[in-house]
């Protein structure tokens, strides 16, 4: 018998019983398509974390100090402010090739005061360079510039949640807030830049020069300083980097290499990529169960319906249709369901994806390597599962079956 003819008689054995059919088919259905969803998720959330490393700046190179090792812990706790200092940042700027930008930067907290309003909120000390080094810009007024720095002017730009809680709808440029009671001048609103991969508001700042912070909200005991540099373009980063470890360690007497943490972005996307990468892997595999599952299901549905059709299969012996023919028949059978239910399961995952994407308001993204993994993975399952069923019954004693009531 030829392969067509095989196909059609398949198919009209399924569409016999259709509900059984689509039962049979609901667990590869429900499998495909949370495999689908998962990865869709999972891809998202590797875009989101890609942009918003993006979002850092260009070429970032960060420089901490290791709190870990001893060494370093001993001199904080000598009160005489942080290992690094702002002579560091200026022999990074003028010592090591391939850099572009550097900023110093002080974090603290602060209680801001606009007439009856309140709001607490990180506040950021830093250099004009700072603004460069993240890509930052205004939607309304402009950015502090270095001689305000110089000078320890008393001015500051805010994000938008800061300007959205302490001003309302009205323009916050040119007022005068109050952080910890001390006034600073707001000169413009960062443009929204919305939350970061941990999901913190990166809108909900207060960022003014580092003399002024340094000199004003920093207590005397604990001055905890950052290093930001931009490198001239990605191919310097490495080099950047290490040029970097090198001259504090030349710089600062007595300390070791792993006292300084140099980190860039490529650090940090690789990082949160692979646990971006390890989630998705996991959250697919726990759908793929759902896939194993529908395979144990079909193979069970296809020993049935072996047991219900044993004599239609004697009698199609009987007039000719050999163990191959037979074999064939149920495996494209189980293959059949298979792949039908792969689709149908691709359509849902698409629109179980888009519906999570809208309520976690991610970027989903359903990419074609996806599509073909469920499906290949499917078919295999239709094929392996039910191999066994389609076996029992070729191998079938012709008089037995044509006996079989």
């Amino acid at each position: 018998m030829s392969i067509l003819g095989i196909i059609r008689i398949a198919l009209k054995s399924l569409t016999r019983n259709k509900t059984r059919t689509f039962l049979t088919m609901l667990g590869i259905i429900i499998g495909v398509a949370a495999v689908i969803t998962m990865l869709a998720i999972g891809q998202g959330a590797k875009k989101i974390v890609e942009d918003q490393v993006n979002s850092m700046g260009t070429n970032v190179i960060m420089v901490t100090v290791n709190f870990s090792q001893s060494g370093s812990n001993v001199r904080q706790a000598a009160g005489s402010g942080n290992l690094l200092e702002i002579a560091d940042v200026d022999a990074i700027k003028d010592k090591v090739n391939g850099v572009l930008y550097t900023s110093p930067v002080y974090n603290t907290f602060g209680q801001l005061k606009f007439e009856g309003n309140n709001w607490r909120t990180g506040v950021m000390g830093v250099d004009a360079d700072y603004f460069f080094i993240r890509d930052m810009k205004t939607s309304s007024g402009s950015l502090f510039n270095s001689s305000e720095v110089e000078n320890g002017a008393k001015v500051c730009v805010i994000g938008k949640t800061v300007a959205d809680n302490l001003f309302g709808d009205a323009d916050a440029v040119d007022k005068i807030i109050r952080i910890r009671n001390i006034p600073f001048v707001v000169k413009g609103v960062l443009t929204a830049k919305g939350q970061n991969v941990m999901g913190n508001d990166q809108d909900d700042t207060v960022i003014a020069p580092y003399t002024t912070v340094y000199t004003r909200l920093l207590g005397q005991r604990w001055r905890n300083m950052m290093i930001l540099v931009s490198a001239e373009s990605k191919e310097a980063i490495q080099l950047v980097q290490q040029d970097i470890l090198d001259l504090l360690q030349s710089r600062h007497r007595g300390t070791t290499s792993e006292e300084f943490v140099v980190r860039t972005q490529t650090d940090l996307a690789e990082t949160a990529n692979s646990v971006s990468d390890t989630l998705t892997i996991l959250l697919a595999s726990i759908a793929g169960i759902s896939l194993l599952v529908g395979g144990i299901g079909i193979m069970n549905i296809m020993l049935v319906s072996v047991t219900e059709r044993i004599k239609e299969i004697g009698i199609r012996m009987a007039v000719g249709a050999g163990k191959r023919d037979v074999l064939l028949q149920f495996i494209i059978e189980a293959t059949a369901i298979s792949i039908l239910g792969g689709i149908i399961g691709i359509l849902l995952g698409f629109g179980a994806a888009r519906i999570v994407g809208n309520i976690m308001k991610w970027s989903v993204a359903v990419t074609p390597w996806s599509i073909f993994l469920s499906v290949g993975f499917s078919t295999a399952i239709g094929i392996f599962f039910g191999w066994y069923p389609a076996s029992k019954a070729a191998n079938l004693n012709l008089i037995d079956a044509l006996r079989y009531e």
